[in-house]
C-alpha cells in the first residue's frame, strides 16, 4: 500500500486525525477539496464567532461603556473592514494547520477524492488524476446547509450562513428562517450592528431542544435588541415587487409579510460524502444519511472509518476533533473508543448558552432522582463589574450521592465556564468536589461553585 491511511476531508475531524496519525508514525495522506480547516474554520465556527465578537464590541461601546464614564464620539461600523479582519484570522489559522501537518510528516493534497475500490482512492487535482492505495481510509467530509423548498439559495437575496459571513455591508432588514443556534447567533450579531432582524421558527420555542429556562434569558436580550421573533410560525412564500422583497409568514392562523433585504435560511445541515462511492463498497448510512459507525468509528466496512458530521450528531467541531484523535489511535493499534459522557455544547448568542451532561428533561426521561442547584449571575460581583448580570448557572446532581450529572449555563463567558463543568462530569465528580474547591474572587467561575453548594442548600450569596 502507498499509505497506512488516507484521510478524506480536512476539517476539524480530518486534519486532527491526520496530525495524530503522523505523530504515531503512520504514513498518512490528507485530501481536502477546498481549504484545510473545513466548514468550522472557513465558513462556520471561527468566522461566525469573529463577527459576533466584533458586533458585541461595537454594541458594548455604544451601550455599556457610557456607564463606566467612557463616552466615544462618532463610533461607526465599517463592516467591510470587519469582514476583511475576519478573513485574516481565518487565513492565519489555515496557515497554522498547514505547518502542523508538515511538521507531523503528513502529506497534503488539494483535490476531490473518490473510492474506486476497497483500498483504492482516486484524487482529481488541478494537475490531473492521481491514484493511491491505503490500508485504511478515514471519511471526514462534514456537512452542508440544508435548503428549504421554495426558498432556494441564490447567494444574493436568499442566503445561507456561508454568504451571511461574507456580507460586506450590514443589511438594513434581515429576515431569518430558523430559530436554531445559527439563526440566533448571526441574527443577534447583525442586530447589534444595526440590522432590523426578524426570526421565524416553526417550533413553539427558539433554540428547539434547549431547556426553556435558558432560552427565556436569551429571549429577553432579543427584545432589548428589538429583534422580532415569531414562533409556531411557518414561512410560506416570497413576494417580490420590483426591488422590494417580502417573506410571507403564517402564524396562529394569521398571515403577515415581512420585508427584507436579505433572507437567511438556517434550517439545519445534512451530511456530505455521497460522491465518494461508499455505498458500492458496502458502507451503510442511517435513515438520515449519516454513516453508521461503532464506538471506534469503524463503518460497516472494517478498514473504512468515519468521523465528525458525516457520522452523525452532535454536529460539533470539538466532537469531530475528539473522534479524529480516537480513530488515529485505533488505526495505530491502541485500545481506545469514543465516550460521549461529557461533550459540551455552546451557543454563542448574547448571553451565551453552554451545557454538558444531562439536562433536567433527560434526567427525568431516564428516571433519575436528582436535585438542582442554581445561582444567578446578578448575585456575582464580577458579573456586576462586567455589566453582564443576565442568566444563571444550574447544576444537576444525583439526589442521594451528589454526583454531578450535568450543568447548564446561560450568561457571560458560558463558553469558557463550561470547561470546568465538563471536567466535573467526565471525572465523576460530586457537588462537594466543586463546592470545596476554592475559587478565586472576584471571578465568574464562582457562580459554578455557588450553584454546586446550592444543590444542598449551602450557597452563601443567595437566599435559599
Amino acid at each position: 500500500m502507498d499509505y497506512r491511511t488516507v484521510v478524506i476531508g480536512g476539517g476539524p475531524g480530518g486534519y486532527v486525525a491526520a496530525i495524530r496519525l503522523g505523530q504515531l508514525k503512520q504514513k498518512t495522506l490528507l485530501v481536502e477539496r477546498d481549504r484545510v480547516g473545513g466548514v468550522c474554520l472557513q465558513r462556520g465556527c471561527i468566522p461566525s464567532k469573529a463577527l459576533i465578537q466584533a458586533a458585541k464590541t461595537y454594541h458594548t461601546i455604544l451601550h455599556q461603556a457610557p456607564r463606566y464614564g467612557i463616552h466615544a464620539v462618532d463610533v461607526m461600523v465599517r463592516w467591510a473592514e470587519t469582514v476583511q479582519w475576519k478573513r485574516q484570522v481565518v487565513d492565519r489559522l489555515t496557515r497554522g494547520i498547514h505547518q502542523l501537518l508538515k511538521g507531523s510528516g503528513v502529506e497534503y493534497v488539494q483535490g476531490e477524492a473518490t473510492l474506486v475500490g476497497p483500498h483504492q482512492v482516486r484524487i482529481q487535482t488541478a494537475d490531473g488524476v492521481r491514484d493511491v492505495t491505503a490500508e485504511t481510509v478515514v471519511i471526514a467530509t462534514g456537512s452542508e446547509p440544508v435548503g428549504l423548498p421554495g426558498f432556494e439559495f441564490d447567494g444574493e437575496h436568499i442566503i445561507s450562513s456561508t454568504e451571511a459571513l461574507e456580507l460586506e455591508t450590514v443589511p438594513g432588514r434581515l429576515a431569518v428562517i430558523g430559530g436554531g443556534y445559527i439563526g440566533l447567533e448571526l441574527g443577534m450579531a447583525y442586530a447589534m450592528v444595526g440590522s432590523q432582524v426578524t426570526i421565524v421558527e416553526i417550533m413553539d420555542q427558539l433554540l428547539p431542544g434547549t431547556s426553556p429556562d435558558l432560552v427565556k434569558v436569551v429571549e429577553r436580550r432579543l427584545r432589548r435588541l428589538n429583534v422580532q421573533t415569531l414562533t409556531s410560525a411557518r414561512a410560506k412564500d416570497i413576494e417580490r415587487t420590483g426591488d422590494a422583497w417580502s417573506l410571507v409568514v403564517e402564524s396562529q392562523g394569521q398571515t403577515q409579510k415581512i420585508p427584507f433585504d436579505r433572507l437567511l435560511v438556517t434550517v439545519g445541515r445534512k451530511p456530505l460524502g455521497y460522491h465518494l462511492g461508499l455505498e458500492t463498497l458496502g458502507v451503510q448510512r442511517d435513515e438520515k444519511g449519516y454513516v453508521r459507525v461503532d464506538d471506534r468509528r469503524r463503518t460497516t466496512v472494517p478498514h473504512i472509518f468515519a468521523i465528525g458530521d458525516v457520522a452523525g450528531a452532535p454536529l460539533l467541531a470539538h466532537k469531530a476533533s475528539h473522534e479524529g484523535e480516537v480513530v488515529a489511535e485505533v488505526i495505530a493499534g491502541r485500545p481506545v473508543a469514543v465516550d460521549y459522557k461529557a461533550v459540551p455544547a455552546v451557543i454563542f448568542t448574547d448571553p451565551e448558552i453552554a451545557t454538558v451532561g444531562l439536562t433536567e428533561v433527560q434526567a427525568q426521561a431516564q428516571g433519575v432522582s436528582y436535585r438542582v442547584g442554581r445561582f444567578p449571575f446578578a448575585a456575582l460581583g464580577r458579573a456586576q463589574i462586567l455589566q453582564e448580570t443576565d442568566g444563571f448557572v444550574k447544576v444537576i446532581a444525583e439526589a442521594g450521592t451528589g454526583l454531578v450529572l450535568g450543568v447548564e449555563i446561560v450568561g457571560p463567558e458560558a463558553s469558557t465556564l463550561i470547561a470546568e463543568a465538563a471536567l466535573a462530569v467526565e471525572m465523576g465528580a460530586h457537588v462537594e468536589d466543586i463546592a470545596l474547591t476554592v475559587h478565586a474572587h472576584p471571578t465568574l467561575p464562582e457562580a459554578l461553585m455557588e450553584a454546586a453548594k446550592a444543590v444542598f442548600g449551602q450557597a452563601i450569596h443567595v437566599l435559599q
